[in-house]
């Protein structure tokens, strides 16, 4: 009985907040960066294409500096509803350059709480660069954003992904300055339909500072790829000035760009840092990406998710639940799985290409439970092994070789047809497969279909 009055007084209270809410109606940044400061009120802005340079003039950059606020607008009323549909704020990357941020500092931010956003696009143009800043941050709590675009653009350098380095890793062989697109800080936060196109080096989706119970639904990420050839083929720039010198070594111990694979220019489509609690994508999909769905370290649910010619496309923590996912392994890997008690229902695409990959899968850990299938019965051509008590690549990357890791109580249930390679470490497992088995070392019960 408790419980009833409780929720019946939360839905009054509710019903009470919407009838008060004001309906306002806008048609310039200026009056949006008013109402985002507000709360309780309902504001619908005219469709149409607005520039962030007719909002964030010379002025409004200096009078910024001098108190040290770096971002255009900040979202920080709460109870409000935005109906941005139509609306397109093309963001001039030049202003970053001139407003000279501290590293990491965020353009747009949501700061308040049990906000609805919907339809807003951001179109990033210009030249300019970020210091490790990203476009979007939702940091308020239990914030709905819905049909919400990004189009991402200002890092430096762009065109070689993490090849020469990510940060501020001693090995980085050329400083990077990132520009990433939507970053979740803020518990409850949901995202529906929300699209990001990165032509930058950053991520799409990322979630930092561990919040509770953050949703994705039907969101998509994309980046673009470039070949290692491409790549080798300069004869100026960043990468030739440095002797293409990488951060990882390659499979010969070398540390230089290598012919024969497929870059991403971007980071990861979703990406999770730290233990992040109950963290849910469905229907989502990454495209072009360097990672599609890296979640290592955390628990994570993945239903209906898709991956399409990333670097890595699964790579996966402790806890974490792949339920009805598919994705390919033209590029890179399909799944890398470093933890425990996790659980993998995945559909391979037969898409191939000429690039060079070396495995389908890699695991390490206990007690996980891993089946994989064909996307529509369709095969792959070309013998991809799962490399079973393997780790993943050297910081991930393609192109870096595998170390061997423990395994312990593994159920694989392979239906590809691929080889399944055993590493030495892997103790009382059981594998059905209908592929080859290699370097079977004993303690492994195998069912040959």
């Amino acid at each position: 009985m408790k419980t009833i009055k409780t929720v019946t007084l939360f839905f009054l209270l509710m019903f009470s907040y919407i009838i008060q809410a004001k309906e306002i109606k806008i048609n310039s940044l200026l009056a949006l960066a008013k109402y985002a400061s507000q709360s309780g009120n309902t504001i619908t802005m005219e469709p149409g294409e607005y520039q962030l340079t007719d909002y964030f003039n010379t002025d409004s950059i200096n009078s910024h500096k001098a108190r040290k606020e770096y971002h255009y607008i900040n979202f920080s009323g709460s109870n409000n509803v935005f109906n941005l549909n139509g609306v397109e704020i093309e963001l001039d990357t030049e202003i970053r350059t001139q407003l000279n941020p501290p590293i990491h500092s965020d353009e747009f931010l949501i700061s308040g709480s049990n906000n609805s956003f919907s339809g807003l696009t951001i179109k990033c143009v210009g030249n300019g660069t970020s210091k490790g800043g990203t476009v979007l941050k939702v940091a308020g709590k239990a914030n709905v954003l819905k049909d919400v675009t990004l189009h991402v653009a200002g890092s430096y350098p762009y065109g070689y992904g993490d090849l020469f380095g990510k940060g501020k890793q001693k090995e980085t062989t050329i400083k990077h300055r990132k520009h990433s697109g939507l970053l979740v800080i803020g518990d409850e936060t949901k995202l529906y339909g929300c699209n990001v196109y990165n032509r930058s080096f950053g991520h799409c989706f990322f979630i930092q500072q561990h919040p509770k119970n953050v949703y994705f639904e039907d969101c998509y990420a994309e980046g673009e790829v470039r070949s290692t050839d491409d790549i080798l083929a300069e004869t100026s720039g960043p990468a030739f000035d440095v002797n293409f010198k990488t951060w990882t070594q390659n499979r010969d111990g070398k540390y230089v760009v290598t012919p024969g694979y497929m870059k991403s220019l971007c980071e990861d489509g979703f990406r999770t840092y730290g233990k992040c609690e109950n963290i849910t994508f469905k229907n989502c999909t990454a495209k072009n990406t360097r990672g599609g769905f890296e979640l290592r370290f955390n628990k994570a649910s993945l239903e209906n998710c898709t991956t399409i010619g990333t670097e890595r496309a699964y790579w996966i923590g402790d806890n974490t639940k792949l339920i009805n996912c598919k994705g390919d392994a033209n590029y890179g890997p399909l799944l890398f799985v470093e933890g425990n008690n996790t659980e993998v229902e995945l559909y391979v695409n037969s898409a191939e290409s000429d690039r060079l990959v070396h495995s389908l899968i890699t695991v390490l850990g206990k007690n996980n439970t891993v089946v994989l299938n064909t996307e529509n019965e369709k095969k792959r051509k070309q013998d991809l092994p799962l490399l079973i008590g393997y780790t993943p690549p050297m910081h991930g990357e393609s192109m870096s070789p595998y170390s061997e890791a423990e395994v312990e109580e593994l159920h694989l249930k392979n239906e590809t047809g691929m080889t399944v390679e055993i590493g030495k470490m892997v103790k009382t497992s059981s594998i059905e497969t209908n592929g080859d088995i290699m370097n079977n070392g004993g303690e492994i019960q195998i069912i040959k279909k």
